[in-house]
């Protein structure tokens, strides 16, 4: 089964940058057999970005939307207006929009409900802080957030969900999880999938991928282990060289 390797660009680059590195995320070599690619850009590049990623093995995603499909939201873009731009998938939870913007439990469950009517995939982003972590509360944490996140939403036929498991304390702060680590926190992932979904559902229409400080010299351990699907990358994926150093290293 083919790895994901998703780029999170964040709010960097300027529209003409964006462009640049699609150009190059394009010209990579990649085995489509073993290795899906997606880059998210800013909302502001995302048509130009789709323009510079024609033909190539790269899909575009969006880093948020919101739940309605249309009205009186000044600021927000919906699902709909996203499959317009071309996005196959939508980043929904962010750790930093729960932490910089409180985003809840219940406005990711709406997003991602909202997602899949439009037909788009979403990347549901759980995680734990270093408090809980250091306190022995992660396993309740990332449970509790698969749960609401998830709660009341069907997932049948080819829609798919994936989860992205980015403990806090390991996103952008050159601090990675230990693979092992990554390894036992999917597959309580998983178990909580199973317990929602029952095991055909969870095991068929979900994914579940690592994000925390992942570049090109520890991809290959987690992707060497069992349960992770793929990265969500943020700094590696925002330079042309290390993006392609990672991609490189993922199909090894």
């Amino acid at each position: 089964m083919q790895k994901l390797i998703f780029g999170n660009w964040k709010m960097n680059l300027s529209a003409d940058d964006a462009v640049a590195l699609a150009k190059t995320a394009g010209t990579m070599p990649i085995d489509a057999s073993r290795i899906k690619a997606a880059v998210f850009p800013s909302f502001t590049a995302l048509a130009s970005v789709r323009a510079a990623l024609q033909g190539a093995p790269v899909s575009l995603g969006a880093q948020d939307c919101f739940w309605e499909k249309a009205g009186a939201y000044t600021g927000e873009i919906s699902p709909s207006q996203l499959r317009e731009l071309g996005c196959s998938h939508v980043l929904v939870g962010h750790s930093e929009r729960r932490q910089n913007l409180n985003e809840t439990d219940d406005m990711v469950n709406r997003k991602i409900r909202a997602a899949l009517d439009a037909n788009l995939t979403p990347v549901m982003c759980i995680g734990e802080t270093d408090d809980a972590r250091r306190r022995g509360l992660w396993s309740n944490v990332i449970a509790e957030q698969t749960a609401k996140g998830l709660a009341g939403i069907a997932v049948a036929g080819t829609q798919n969900v994936i989860v992205a498991y980015e403990p806090i304390w390991a996103v952008g702060t050159g601090r990675a999880c230990a693979p092992q680590d990554a390894r036992e926190a999917h597959a309580l992932i998983m178990n909580s999938l199973i317990e929602i979904f029952g095991p055909a559902v969870a095991q068929k229409n979900f994914r579940i991928i690592y994000g925390g400080s992942v570049d090109a010299r520890n991809i290959g351990e987690y992707l060497a282990m069992d349960g992770i699907d793929g990265a969500l990358v943020g700094g590696a994926s925002q330079r042309g060289a290390s993006f392609a150093e990672l991609v490189a290293a993922a199909q090894k």
